[in-house]
């Protein structure tokens, strides 16, 4: 197994589903433009409350991407 190299970003989801939506759409819309994404890290949740209920959710992701090796 080579030794790999990766680069980190930071994204925010948010949904009014859930927070686990809120982490699948911030994956999905990453992977939409981005390549070799490998791993994610939840590093903060937080949300709206409306009339004392969640009204939406937001999540702070860090997504690892592989740095592709040089030819």
């Amino acid at each position: 197994m080579a030794n790999h190299v990766y680069k980190q970003i930071e994204l925010v989801g948010s949904s009014t589903t859930s927070s686990d939506d809120a982490i699948s759409r911030a994956i999905e819309r990453a992977s939409s433009t981005l390549r070799n994404i490998e791993w994610f890290e939840v590093t903060s949740v937080r949300g709206h409350i409306e009339e004392g209920k969640v009204a939406h959710w937001q999540v702070g992701l860090k997504i690892g991407m592989r740095i592709e090796e040089a030819d």
